[in-house]
């Protein structure tokens, strides 16, 4: 499991350095993923076998599911399939490390089965945006959590 937040560097090329903690759990999935967003604000990084998961679940649904067709188009229109170089770094696909902000200081953090990436001051705004509220934390509850 991915958990924790580990603060990363994106280098000027775009790469990102897995960091250490990180590194072993994704490589048992081997070294190629899918790197993409739902809005632009930050980067997932899905292990190939759990992109194509998902993508499995997805080809269930009518391609005229509308939650379906505007997940697909996001997720495409900022996605890449990128390989792990020899140094562990991998590449945030232009379009999206442009939307992203992604240079220079980001937080990497862990979500069970990807990884996903935050700008470092945009990462703070959006913690101070989405506090836990009652509601969740009832519906926590609710799951046994």
């Amino acid at each position: 499991m991915l958990r924790g937040n580990i603060p990363a560097k994106v280098d000027e090329k775009g790469r990102l350095k897995i960091p250490a903690a990180f590194l072993e759990e994704l490589k048992g999935y081997g070294e190629q993923f899918y790197v993409t967003s739902e809005t632009g604000d930050y980067a997932r990084i899905f292990p190939m076998k759990i992109w194509e998961e998902l993508e499995s679940k997805l080809s269930r649904l009518s391609s005229h599911n509308r939650t379906k067709q505007k997940f697909l188009t996001w997720t495409n229109y900022y996605g890449q399939a990128v390989g792990m170089d020899g140094q562990g770094r991998v590449l945030i696909p232009p379009v999206l490390r442009e939307a992203a902000l992604m240079k220079g200081d980001v937080d990497v953090m862990g979500h069970l089965t990807y990884l996903e990436v935050w700008n470092h001051a945009r990462s703070l705004e959006n913690l101070k945006k989405s506090q836990i509220t009652d509601e969740d934390l009832k519906t926590l509850d609710d799951l046994g959590i």
